[in-house]
């Protein structure tokens, strides 16, 4: 039994095709691009193979540039205002650094008052402290605790008193001989 397309070369290795002989192409790239536009002729020229770097690929055109740009200031930013100490939970009183935490323990919350020395010349001396629940409304008269520290020269000094309070957040009151801090805190 004969196939019906014997006689025709279905490989393109086989050059014994019929009526191949006589063909001729008139295609001609380098024609066809010489009078191309220059956008279709930048686009058919041979470029160097770039090699895969990470700072290249972040400041590859104008857009990845702006926005790498745009995420290390974003960075240095947040570093600076943490350096500084706007993220943290620390008050200023006097050149003293303070970090106030509060837990619950049985019907109490015990505060600790972390001190650290911030300038050379913190204050020293009696530092009075008055504690209560945070006031919801004016009318009712809650209980007020207080207590008082004294802060020496040392870089860092931990006050820790128990209050008579289990509250969601407290009001504490701290009072120098020259100025007065007032902060709200959650016990964990």
């Amino acid at each position: 039994m004969k196939r019906p397309n014997e006689k025709y070369a279905l490989s393109k290795g086989d050059d014994s095709a019929p009526g191949q002989e006589g063909m001729t192409f008139h295609y001609n790239r380098e024609r066809r691009l010489s009078t191309a536009p220059k956008e279709v002729q930048d686009i058919y020229k041979e470029k160097k193979p770039t090699r895969f770097g990470l700072l290249g690929s972040l400041v590859a055109d104008k857009p990845r540039r702006m926005l790498f740009i745009l995420i290390i200031v974003l960075c240095l930013a947040v570093l600076m205002l943490s350096r500084f100490g706007y993220f943290d939970a620390t008050y200023l009183i006097d050149g003293n650094r303070l970090e106030v935490i509060g837990t619950k323990f049985e019907e109490t919350t015990i505060v600790v008052i972390k001190k650290t020395v911030r300038d050379s010349h913190p204050y020293t001396g009696a530092v009075d402290i008055a504690v209560s629940p945070s006031v919801k409304d004016e009318d009712e008269n809650y209980p007020i605790f207080p207590h008082r520290v004294f802060f020496s020269l040392e870089k860092e000094e931990v006050y820790r008193f128990a209050v008579p309070f289990d509250t969601e957040e407290l009001v504490m009151v701290l009072q120098t001989e020259k100025s007065t801090l007032q902060l709200k805190f959650k016990p964990e």
